[in-house]
Protein backbone atom coordinates (compact mmCIF):
# COMPACT_ATOMS: atom_id res chain seq x y z
CA UNK A 1 0.00 0.00 0.00
CA UNK A 2 1.46 3.34 -1.05
CA UNK A 3 2.13 5.92 1.65
CA UNK A 4 0.02 9.01 1.05
CA UNK A 5 1.92 12.25 0.42
CA UNK A 6 0.81 15.83 1.01
CA UNK A 7 1.65 18.83 -1.21
CA UNK A 8 0.34 21.70 -3.29
CA UNK A 9 1.75 21.46 -6.83
CA UNK A 10 2.04 24.81 -8.62
CA UNK A 11 2.62 24.07 -12.30
CA UNK A 12 3.84 27.06 -14.29
CA UNK A 13 2.73 26.29 -17.83
CA UNK A 14 -0.23 24.27 -16.60
CA UNK A 15 -2.11 24.67 -19.89
CA UNK A 16 0.76 23.33 -21.99
CA UNK A 17 1.66 20.13 -23.78
CA UNK A 18 4.17 18.80 -21.25
CA UNK A 19 1.70 19.16 -18.39
CA UNK A 20 -1.14 17.41 -20.21
CA UNK A 21 0.96 14.76 -21.94
CA UNK A 22 3.25 13.78 -19.07
CA UNK A 23 2.58 15.43 -15.71
CA UNK A 24 -1.17 14.97 -15.30
CA UNK A 25 -1.14 11.29 -16.34
CA UNK A 26 1.78 10.69 -13.92
CA UNK A 27 -0.07 12.43 -11.06
CA UNK A 28 -3.20 10.45 -11.90
CA UNK A 29 -1.35 7.14 -11.63
CA UNK A 30 -0.12 8.21 -8.19
CA UNK A 31 -3.71 9.10 -7.30
CA UNK A 32 -4.93 5.66 -8.33
CA UNK A 33 -2.10 4.05 -6.37
CA UNK A 34 -3.03 5.99 -3.22
CA UNK A 35 0.18 8.00 -2.97
CA UNK A 36 -1.90 11.09 -3.70
CA UNK A 37 -5.34 10.90 -2.19
CA UNK A 38 -6.98 13.50 0.04
CA UNK A 39 -4.14 15.88 0.92
CA UNK A 40 -2.96 17.33 -2.35
CA UNK A 41 -3.94 20.06 -4.80
CA UNK A 42 -2.68 21.20 -8.18
CA UNK A 43 -2.67 24.82 -9.35
CA UNK A 44 -2.15 25.27 -13.07
CA UNK A 45 -0.97 28.68 -14.22
CA UNK A 46 -0.68 30.13 -17.71
CA UNK A 47 -1.69 33.24 -19.64
CA UNK A 48 -4.91 31.72 -20.98
CA UNK A 49 -8.08 32.97 -19.23
CA UNK A 50 -9.42 29.56 -18.24
CA UNK A 51 -11.90 28.75 -15.48
CA UNK A 52 -11.38 25.97 -12.94
CA UNK A 53 -14.11 23.95 -14.67
CA UNK A 54 -12.55 24.27 -18.12
CA UNK A 55 -9.09 23.42 -16.77
CA UNK A 56 -10.43 20.32 -15.03
CA UNK A 57 -12.03 19.15 -18.25
CA UNK A 58 -8.70 19.48 -20.11
CA UNK A 59 -7.10 17.39 -17.38
CA UNK A 60 -9.75 14.67 -17.73
CA UNK A 61 -9.33 14.71 -21.51
CA UNK A 62 -5.57 14.20 -21.09
CA UNK A 63 -6.28 11.01 -19.12
CA UNK A 64 -8.78 9.36 -21.45
CA UNK A 65 -6.10 7.45 -23.35
CA UNK A 66 -4.95 5.86 -20.07
CA UNK A 67 -8.20 5.06 -18.29
CA UNK A 68 -11.97 4.85 -18.72
CA UNK A 69 -12.93 5.22 -15.04
CA UNK A 70 -14.90 8.44 -15.39
CA UNK A 71 -15.68 8.78 -11.68
CA UNK A 72 -12.05 8.28 -10.67
CA UNK A 73 -10.89 10.89 -13.18
CA UNK A 74 -13.51 13.39 -12.00
CA UNK A 75 -12.53 12.88 -8.35
CA UNK A 76 -8.91 13.44 -9.31
CA UNK A 77 -9.72 16.59 -11.30
CA UNK A 78 -11.54 18.14 -8.33
CA UNK A 79 -8.09 18.69 -6.79
CA UNK A 80 -7.16 20.99 -9.72
CA UNK A 81 -7.43 24.79 -9.77
CA UNK A 82 -6.46 27.33 -12.37
CA UNK A 83 -5.08 30.84 -12.24
CA UNK A 84 -4.44 33.03 -15.25
CA UNK A 85 -0.90 34.25 -14.74
CA UNK A 86 1.65 36.69 -16.12
CA UNK A 87 5.11 35.60 -14.97
CA UNK A 88 6.25 39.25 -14.80
CA UNK A 89 3.31 40.55 -12.72
CA UNK A 90 3.95 40.64 -8.97
CA UNK A 91 0.21 40.92 -8.24
CA UNK A 92 -0.36 37.56 -9.90
CA UNK A 93 2.10 35.92 -7.51
CA UNK A 94 0.33 37.49 -4.55
CA UNK A 95 -2.96 36.04 -5.83
CA UNK A 96 -1.20 32.69 -6.35
CA UNK A 97 0.08 32.79 -2.78
CA UNK A 98 -3.44 33.43 -1.47
CA UNK A 99 -4.92 30.57 -3.50
CA UNK A 100 -2.18 28.15 -2.40
CA UNK A 101 -2.77 29.13 1.23
CA UNK A 102 -6.49 28.41 0.89
CA UNK A 103 -5.75 25.02 -0.63
CA UNK A 104 -3.30 24.29 2.20
CA UNK A 105 -6.19 24.67 4.62
CA UNK A 106 -8.76 22.91 2.44
CA UNK A 107 -6.66 19.83 1.75
CA UNK A 108 -4.40 19.88 4.83
CA UNK A 109 -1.21 19.71 2.77
CA UNK A 110 1.19 20.53 5.64
CA UNK A 111 2.35 23.66 3.71
CA UNK A 112 4.43 21.52 1.33
CA UNK A 113 5.07 23.04 -2.08
CA UNK A 114 6.26 21.64 -5.42
CA UNK A 115 6.91 24.42 -7.96
CA UNK A 116 7.10 22.85 -11.43
CA UNK A 117 8.60 24.84 -14.32
CA UNK A 118 6.77 23.50 -17.40
CA UNK A 119 7.50 26.76 -19.22
CA UNK A 120 10.11 28.21 -21.56
CA UNK A 121 13.57 28.24 -19.91
CA UNK A 122 13.90 32.02 -20.33
CA UNK A 123 11.28 32.42 -17.58
CA UNK A 124 12.89 30.11 -14.98
CA UNK A 125 14.86 32.84 -13.24
CA UNK A 126 11.98 35.34 -13.32
CA UNK A 127 9.53 32.91 -11.73
CA UNK A 128 12.02 31.81 -9.06
CA UNK A 129 12.76 35.43 -8.13
CA UNK A 130 9.04 36.24 -7.75
CA UNK A 131 8.41 33.11 -5.69
CA UNK A 132 10.91 34.47 -3.20
CA UNK A 133 10.08 38.19 -3.35
CA UNK A 134 6.31 37.63 -3.06
CA UNK A 135 6.78 35.19 -0.19
CA UNK A 136 5.34 32.02 -1.72
CA UNK A 137 7.81 29.76 0.08
CA UNK A 138 6.34 28.22 3.23
CA UNK A 139 7.45 26.56 6.44
CA UNK A 140 6.83 23.15 4.87
CA UNK A 141 9.18 21.89 2.18
CA UNK A 142 9.71 23.92 -1.00
CA UNK A 143 10.94 22.02 -4.07
CA UNK A 144 11.63 23.64 -7.44
CA UNK A 145 11.47 21.30 -10.44
CA UNK A 146 13.34 22.38 -13.58
CA UNK A 147 12.93 20.84 -17.02
CA UNK A 148 15.72 20.87 -19.60
CA UNK A 149 17.35 22.67 -21.25
CA UNK A 150 19.35 24.07 -18.34
CA UNK A 151 21.19 26.71 -20.31
CA UNK A 152 22.59 26.70 -23.85
CA UNK A 153 26.24 26.58 -22.81
CA UNK A 154 28.31 26.82 -19.65
CA UNK A 155 27.97 30.61 -19.31
CA UNK A 156 24.18 30.66 -19.67
CA UNK A 157 23.87 27.65 -17.37
CA UNK A 158 25.94 29.49 -14.75
CA UNK A 159 23.74 32.57 -15.12
CA UNK A 160 20.58 30.49 -14.69
CA UNK A 161 21.97 28.63 -11.70
CA UNK A 162 22.99 31.91 -10.05
CA UNK A 163 19.46 33.27 -10.57
CA UNK A 164 17.81 30.17 -9.11
CA UNK A 165 20.23 30.04 -6.20
CA UNK A 166 19.06 33.44 -5.00
CA UNK A 167 15.63 31.95 -4.30
CA UNK A 168 16.26 28.23 -3.70
CA UNK A 169 19.08 26.19 -2.21
CA UNK A 170 20.72 23.42 -4.22
CA UNK A 171 18.93 20.92 -1.96
CA UNK A 172 15.60 22.40 -3.05
CA UNK A 173 16.29 22.33 -6.82
CA UNK A 174 15.30 19.19 -8.76
CA UNK A 175 16.67 19.19 -12.33
CA UNK A 176 14.71 16.58 -14.23
CA UNK A 177 16.22 14.31 -16.83
CA UNK A 178 13.47 11.86 -17.67
CA UNK A 179 15.96 9.19 -18.76
CA UNK A 180 16.98 8.93 -15.10
CA UNK A 181 13.37 7.98 -14.39
CA UNK A 182 13.39 5.04 -16.79
CA UNK A 183 13.28 1.66 -15.14
CA UNK A 184 16.34 0.08 -16.74
CA UNK A 185 18.54 3.12 -16.04
CA UNK A 186 17.43 3.10 -12.41
CA UNK A 187 18.09 -0.63 -12.13
CA UNK A 188 21.69 -0.53 -13.38
CA UNK A 189 23.20 0.17 -9.90
CA UNK A 190 21.06 -2.63 -8.41
CA UNK A 191 22.02 -4.96 -11.25
CA UNK A 192 25.68 -4.34 -10.50
CA UNK A 193 25.21 -4.77 -6.75
CA UNK A 194 23.32 -8.07 -7.14
CA UNK A 195 25.81 -9.43 -9.66
CA UNK A 196 29.31 -8.98 -8.19
CA UNK A 197 31.00 -10.67 -11.14
CA UNK A 198 29.33 -8.27 -13.55
CA UNK A 199 30.49 -5.30 -11.50
CA UNK A 200 33.96 -6.82 -11.16
CA UNK A 201 34.54 -6.75 -14.91
CA UNK A 202 33.17 -3.24 -15.50
CA UNK A 203 36.60 -1.63 -15.87
CA UNK A 204 39.42 -1.06 -18.33
CA UNK A 205 40.94 -4.49 -17.78
CA UNK A 206 37.97 -6.33 -19.23
CA UNK A 207 35.91 -3.78 -21.20
CA UNK A 208 36.76 -3.11 -24.83
CA UNK A 209 34.23 -0.31 -25.28
CA UNK A 210 30.78 0.85 -24.20
CA UNK A 211 28.16 2.14 -26.62
CA UNK A 212 25.09 4.26 -25.86
CA UNK A 213 22.53 4.76 -28.61
CA UNK A 214 19.42 6.93 -28.34
CA UNK A 215 17.80 6.45 -31.73
CA UNK A 216 14.53 8.01 -32.82
CA UNK A 217 12.48 7.03 -35.87
CA UNK A 218 10.62 10.36 -36.07
CA UNK A 219 11.89 13.64 -37.44
CA UNK A 220 11.57 16.93 -35.59
CA UNK A 221 7.78 16.95 -36.21
CA UNK A 222 6.40 20.23 -34.76
CA UNK A 223 9.60 21.04 -32.84
CA UNK A 224 11.53 22.62 -35.70
CA UNK A 225 11.68 26.00 -33.99
CA UNK A 226 13.13 24.45 -30.83
CA UNK A 227 15.55 22.25 -32.72
CA UNK A 228 16.94 25.21 -34.63
CA UNK A 229 18.18 26.57 -31.28
CA UNK A 230 19.24 23.23 -29.80
CA UNK A 231 20.39 20.49 -32.17
CA UNK A 232 21.17 16.91 -31.22
CA UNK A 233 24.33 17.78 -29.29
CA UNK A 234 22.56 20.03 -26.80
CA UNK A 235 19.20 18.26 -26.90
CA UNK A 236 20.41 14.69 -26.36
CA UNK A 237 24.15 14.34 -25.71
CA UNK A 238 24.72 17.03 -23.08
CA UNK A 239 22.00 15.75 -20.76
CA UNK A 240 20.43 12.35 -21.53
CA UNK A 241 23.51 10.56 -22.84
CA UNK A 242 25.84 12.07 -20.26
CA UNK A 243 23.54 11.06 -17.42
CA UNK A 244 23.27 7.50 -18.74
CA UNK A 245 27.07 7.37 -18.91
CA UNK A 246 27.14 8.57 -15.31
CA UNK A 247 25.01 5.63 -14.16
CA UNK A 248 26.96 3.06 -16.19
CA UNK A 249 30.48 4.32 -15.49
CA UNK A 250 30.30 5.46 -11.87
CA UNK A 251 32.03 3.48 -9.13
CA UNK A 252 29.68 1.59 -6.85
CA UNK A 253 28.93 3.75 -3.78
CA UNK A 254 29.32 2.26 -0.32
CA UNK A 255 25.80 3.41 0.49
CA UNK A 256 23.05 3.71 -2.13
CA UNK A 257 21.83 7.14 -1.10
CA UNK A 258 21.61 10.39 -3.04
CA UNK A 259 24.66 12.05 -1.48
CA UNK A 260 26.96 9.07 -2.05
CA UNK A 261 25.75 8.60 -5.63
CA UNK A 262 26.25 12.26 -6.51
CA UNK A 263 29.66 12.46 -4.85
CA UNK A 264 30.80 9.65 -7.13
CA UNK A 265 29.11 11.08 -10.24
CA UNK A 266 30.66 14.47 -9.61
CA UNK A 267 34.14 12.90 -9.55
CA UNK A 268 33.35 10.90 -12.69
CA UNK A 269 32.24 13.92 -14.73
CA UNK A 270 35.17 15.94 -13.44
CA UNK A 271 37.40 13.23 -14.95
CA UNK A 272 36.05 13.70 -18.50
CA UNK A 273 39.14 13.76 -20.69
CA UNK A 274 39.58 17.28 -22.03
CA UNK A 275 39.06 17.87 -25.72
CA UNK A 276 41.12 20.23 -27.81
CA UNK A 277 39.48 21.91 -30.83
CA UNK A 278 41.64 19.76 -33.15
CA UNK A 279 40.37 16.58 -31.47
CA UNK A 280 36.73 17.44 -32.07
CA UNK A 281 36.86 16.52 -35.77
CA UNK A 282 38.56 13.22 -34.91
CA UNK A 283 36.25 12.19 -32.08
CA UNK A 284 32.85 13.69 -32.95
CA UNK A 285 30.70 13.65 -36.06
CA UNK A 286 27.35 15.20 -36.92
CA UNK A 287 24.63 14.72 -39.47
CA UNK A 288 21.37 16.11 -40.76
CA UNK A 289 18.64 13.98 -42.28
CA UNK A 290 17.62 14.17 -45.91
CA UNK A 291 14.50 12.66 -47.44
CA UNK A 292 14.16 8.87 -47.48
CA UNK A 293 15.14 6.50 -50.30
CA UNK A 294 11.69 6.87 -51.91
CA UNK A 295 11.68 10.66 -51.62
CA UNK A 296 8.49 10.69 -49.55
CA UNK A 297 9.67 12.22 -46.28
CA UNK A 298 10.67 15.83 -45.74
CA UNK A 299 14.36 16.52 -45.32
CA UNK A 300 15.11 18.53 -42.18
CA UNK A 301 15.57 21.73 -44.17
CA UNK A 302 11.97 21.44 -45.44
CA UNK A 303 10.45 21.00 -41.98
CA UNK A 304 8.22 23.68 -40.47
CA UNK A 305 10.11 26.57 -38.79
CA UNK A 306 13.48 25.34 -40.10
CA UNK A 307 15.84 27.52 -42.14
CA UNK A 308 16.36 26.40 -45.74
CA UNK A 309 20.14 26.44 -45.30
CA UNK A 310 20.16 25.24 -41.67
CA UNK A 311 23.40 23.75 -40.35
CA UNK A 312 21.75 22.33 -37.21
CA UNK A 313 22.58 18.69 -36.62
CA UNK A 314 19.83 16.07 -36.19
CA UNK A 315 22.44 13.38 -35.49
CA UNK A 316 25.51 13.45 -33.29
CA UNK A 317 28.01 10.73 -32.46
CA UNK A 318 31.24 10.77 -30.55
CA UNK A 319 33.97 9.05 -28.62
CA UNK A 320 34.01 10.10 -24.97
CA UNK A 321 36.83 9.15 -22.60
CA UNK A 322 37.40 9.42 -18.87
CA UNK A 323 40.79 10.04 -17.33
CA UNK A 324 40.49 7.94 -14.18
CA UNK A 325 41.76 4.65 -12.82
CA UNK A 326 38.69 2.61 -13.73
CA UNK A 327 38.08 3.75 -17.31
CA UNK A 328 41.35 5.11 -18.69
CA UNK A 329 41.75 4.09 -22.37
CA UNK A 330 38.18 2.72 -22.68
CA UNK A 331 36.18 4.51 -25.40
CA UNK A 332 32.54 5.33 -24.69
CA UNK A 333 30.91 5.63 -28.11
CA UNK A 334 27.67 7.60 -28.07
CA UNK A 335 25.16 8.54 -30.73
CA UNK A 336 21.72 10.03 -31.03
CA UNK A 337 19.79 10.76 -34.16
CA UNK A 338 16.41 11.42 -35.66
CA UNK A 339 14.90 9.49 -38.58
CA UNK A 340 16.81 6.32 -37.77
CA UNK A 341 15.17 3.01 -38.84
CA UNK A 342 13.37 2.57 -35.52
CA UNK A 343 13.17 3.97 -32.01
CA UNK A 344 15.68 2.28 -29.76
CA UNK A 345 17.57 3.38 -26.66
CA UNK A 346 20.19 0.88 -25.56
CA UNK A 347 23.53 0.37 -23.86
CA UNK A 348 25.96 -2.15 -25.38
CA UNK A 349 28.86 -3.20 -23.16
CA UNK A 350 31.56 -4.94 -25.20
CA UNK A 351 34.03 -7.02 -23.19
CA UNK A 352 37.44 -8.14 -24.42
CA UNK A 353 39.08 -11.56 -24.53
CA UNK A 354 40.46 -11.27 -20.98
CA UNK A 355 37.07 -12.09 -19.44
CA UNK A 356 37.79 -15.68 -20.43
CA UNK A 357 40.18 -15.77 -17.46
CA UNK A 358 37.10 -15.46 -15.23
CA UNK A 359 35.22 -18.28 -16.92
CA UNK A 360 33.18 -15.96 -19.14
CA UNK A 361 33.05 -16.33 -22.90
CA UNK A 362 35.63 -14.05 -24.55
CA UNK A 363 34.35 -10.92 -26.29
CA UNK A 364 30.99 -11.11 -24.54
CA UNK A 365 28.46 -8.36 -25.33
CA UNK A 366 25.87 -7.33 -22.74
CA UNK A 367 22.99 -5.21 -24.05
CA UNK A 368 20.68 -3.28 -21.74
CA UNK A 369 17.48 -2.01 -23.39
CA UNK A 370 16.11 1.30 -22.11
CA UNK A 371 13.25 1.69 -24.58
CA UNK A 372 10.91 1.01 -26.31
CA UNK A 373 10.83 -2.28 -24.38
CA UNK A 374 11.74 -0.28 -21.31
CA UNK A 375 13.45 -2.28 -18.61
CA UNK A 376 12.33 -5.61 -20.01
CA UNK A 377 15.37 -7.02 -21.77
CA UNK A 378 19.00 -7.81 -21.13
CA UNK A 379 20.85 -9.69 -23.84
CA UNK A 380 24.16 -11.50 -23.59
CA UNK A 381 25.60 -12.09 -27.05
CA UNK A 382 22.13 -11.53 -28.46
CA UNK A 383 20.39 -14.08 -26.24
CA UNK A 384 17.95 -13.26 -23.44
CA UNK A 385 20.10 -13.49 -20.33
CA UNK A 386 17.57 -15.66 -18.52
CA UNK A 387 18.55 -18.41 -20.96
CA UNK A 388 22.30 -17.86 -20.92
CA UNK A 389 24.09 -20.66 -19.05
CA UNK A 390 27.03 -18.63 -17.82
CA UNK A 391 27.56 -17.06 -14.44
CA UNK A 392 27.69 -13.42 -15.46
CA UNK A 393 24.27 -11.97 -14.71
CA UNK A 394 21.75 -13.75 -12.54
CA UNK A 395 18.08 -13.37 -13.28
CA UNK A 396 16.47 -11.36 -10.46
CA UNK A 397 14.51 -13.35 -7.89
CA UNK A 398 11.69 -10.86 -8.28
CA UNK A 399 10.33 -11.33 -11.82
CA UNK A 400 8.77 -7.86 -11.68
CA UNK A 401 12.12 -6.11 -11.13
CA UNK A 402 11.97 -4.80 -14.69
CA UNK A 403 8.23 -4.20 -14.67
CA UNK A 404 7.36 -1.55 -17.25
CA UNK A 405 4.22 -0.33 -15.46
CA UNK A 406 5.78 2.80 -13.94
CA UNK A 407 6.42 5.61 -16.40
CA UNK A 408 9.51 7.81 -16.00
CA UNK A 409 7.69 10.96 -14.86
CA UNK A 410 5.66 8.99 -12.34
CA UNK A 411 8.85 7.57 -10.87
CA UNK A 412 10.53 10.99 -10.69
CA UNK A 413 7.51 12.66 -9.06
CA UNK A 414 7.58 9.93 -6.41
CA UNK A 415 11.22 10.87 -5.74
CA UNK A 416 10.34 14.59 -5.56
CA UNK A 417 7.63 13.92 -3.00
CA UNK A 418 10.04 11.75 -1.00
CA UNK A 419 12.83 14.35 -1.18
CA UNK A 420 15.15 11.81 -2.85
CA UNK A 421 17.55 13.47 -5.31
CA UNK A 422 19.41 10.33 -6.40
CA UNK A 423 17.80 10.40 -9.86
CA UNK A 424 18.21 14.11 -10.52
CA UNK A 425 21.10 16.16 -11.85
CA UNK A 426 23.19 18.32 -9.53
CA UNK A 427 24.83 21.56 -10.54
CA UNK A 428 28.46 20.42 -10.28
CA UNK A 429 27.75 17.53 -12.67
CA UNK A 430 26.08 19.87 -15.16
CA UNK A 431 28.99 22.28 -14.97
CA UNK A 432 31.44 19.55 -16.00
CA UNK A 433 29.31 18.26 -18.87
CA UNK A 434 28.67 21.77 -20.25
CA UNK A 435 32.38 22.55 -20.13
CA UNK A 436 33.03 19.42 -22.20
CA UNK A 437 30.19 20.00 -24.70
CA UNK A 438 31.10 23.67 -25.21
CA UNK A 439 34.38 22.70 -26.89
CA UNK A 440 32.48 20.62 -29.47
CA UNK A 441 29.78 23.19 -30.04
CA UNK A 442 32.26 26.05 -30.51
CA UNK A 443 34.28 24.09 -33.05
CA UNK A 444 31.19 23.01 -34.97
CA UNK A 445 29.88 26.58 -35.07
CA UNK A 446 33.10 27.67 -36.79
CA UNK A 447 32.73 25.10 -39.59
CA UNK A 448 30.27 24.66 -42.47
CA UNK A 449 29.12 21.03 -42.67
CA UNK A 450 28.00 19.39 -45.91
CA UNK A 451 24.35 18.89 -45.00
CA UNK A 452 22.15 16.93 -45.49
CA UNK A 453 24.40 13.88 -45.21
CA UNK A 454 22.20 10.90 -44.34
CA UNK A 455 18.96 9.52 -45.70
CA UNK A 456 15.94 9.18 -43.44
CA UNK A 457 15.39 5.62 -42.17
CA UNK A 458 19.13 4.89 -42.09
CA UNK A 459 21.65 4.62 -39.26
CA UNK A 460 23.07 8.11 -39.79
CA UNK A 461 26.06 9.40 -41.77
CA UNK A 462 28.86 7.04 -42.82
CA UNK A 463 31.29 9.04 -40.68
CA UNK A 464 29.60 7.57 -37.58
CA UNK A 465 30.78 4.10 -38.65
CA UNK A 466 34.24 5.38 -39.54
CA UNK A 467 34.56 6.85 -36.05
CA UNK A 468 34.62 3.33 -34.58
CA UNK A 469 36.39 1.60 -37.46
CA UNK A 470 39.47 3.77 -36.84
CA UNK A 471 39.77 2.00 -33.46
CA UNK A 472 39.05 -1.45 -34.90
CA UNK A 473 35.52 -1.43 -33.48
CA UNK A 474 31.98 -1.29 -34.87
CA UNK A 475 28.50 -0.40 -33.68
CA UNK A 476 26.69 -3.37 -32.15
CA UNK A 477 23.28 -2.09 -33.23
CA UNK A 478 23.66 -1.57 -36.96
Amino acid sequence: MATEKSAVFIIFGGSGDLAHRKLYPALYRLFKAGMLKDHFAVIGTARRPWSNEYFRQTVITSLEDFDDDKRMMENFAMHFYYQSHDVNDSDHYIALKQLASKLDDRFDTEHNRVYYMAIAPRFFGTVAAHIKSEGLKTDGYNRLVIEKPFGRDLNSACDLNDALSKAFTEEEIYRIDHYLGKKMVQEIPNLRKKNPKFDEILNNKYVSNIQVTLGESLGVEDRGGYYETAGALRDMVQNHIMQILGVVAMDEPDVMDAKSIHDIKEKLFASLKDLTPDEVSKKFVRGQYDTDEMGKLNPYRKEDKVEEDSNIETFAAGKIEFDNERWSNVPFYVRSGKRMPKKSSRIDIVFNEKVADLGIRANTIVTLFIEPDEGSSILINGIDYREVKQNLIKYPEDPEIFDNAREAYESLIIDILAGDKANFTLWEELKSTWKYIDVIRKQWDEESPKFPNYLSNTMGPDTADTLLEKDGNSWIWN
